[in-house]
């Protein structure tokens, strides 16, 4: 594989590599050849971007698990003529799913499969983390393979999904942002969360609240980080250019 289509390579960095480990190579190398600091080089701003789109995949965990697990599957060797037993498949659920459990049922449809779709109960337990994979045993002609379900968490117009991390925007007052407070906003689960807003808080500012995200590989759960808008207040003072006119004399 080339260092254009391994986001590892572009960065030269192993694929055991730290989250810290990604950003610091990262960092350096869009210094390095950032075409601002090489003028006289044509290949600057592709060799920039590439950088950029290794980041992208490296720098989100979520995009560097899949890009890894395609790559196994890739690498993995196959037997000519020999019918692939396992099968992969993704289900989307709501963020209240992964915090109460759900029972599924999961249809498959295996073009191999003569006898047509196939039909699992899947049962997803209280606290699952995005991201948990789940074998379930295929019957014939598949003895002895699998259906891997991966559980991801639902695209929402309320929150956006980081790992185990929510987000959120909370619109406030210019005032509340001044004099800080408490602030509620409608949590993973629907019931309401307090946001404590600090005195003089900036736009565009995140505000952890601890615990209140998804469930975590490890247990536990994620955070709710919360950006916080507002606009801030104009005041227009009337009279000052007629007090200036005022002070002044007609000369002739």
């Amino acid at each position: 594989m080339t260092a254009e289509a391994d986001p590892y390579a572009a960065l030269g960095l192993d694929r055991r590599c730290t989250t810290a480990q990604i950003r610091a190579a990262y960092r350096l190398l869009a210094r390095r050849h950032h075409p601002d600091v090489n003028e006289d080089s044509p290949a600057a701003t592709a060799r920039l971007q590439a950088l950029n789109a290794a980041y992208e995949i490296l720098g989100d965990p979520e995009r560097r698990r899949e890009h890894d697990l395609a790559r196994e599957r890739s690498a993995a060797p196959r037997t000519p003529g020999k019918v692939e037993r396992n099968i992969a498949q993704d289900v989307n659920l709501s963020m209240e799913d992964f915090l109460r459990g759900v029972e599924l049922q999961i249809t498959v449809n295996d073009a191999a499969n003569p006898h047509g779709p196939e039909t699992y109960a899947l049962s997803v337990p209280e606290g699952t983390a995005p991201g948990t994979r789940f074998r379930l045993p295929r019957g014939e002609p598949f003895a002895g393979g699998f259906v891997v379900v991966r559980v991801k968490a639902r695209a929402g117009h309320r929150f956006k999904v980081r790992g185990s991390d929510l987000r959120a925007d909370l619109r406030i007052s210019a005032q509340r942002a001044a004099q800080g407070g408490t602030e509620r906003l409608p949590g993973a689960t629907g019931s309401l969360v307090r946001v404590e807003i600090p005195p003089g808080v900036g736009r565009g500012a995140i505000v952890k609240v601890a615990g209140e995200g998804l469930p975590k590989p490890r247990g536990g759960r994620g955070d709710l980080l919360v950006r916080i808008q507002y606009r801030p207040e104009v005041q227009v003072t009337r009279g000052f250019g007629a007090a200036r006119k005022s002070g002044l004399r007609r000369l002739n």
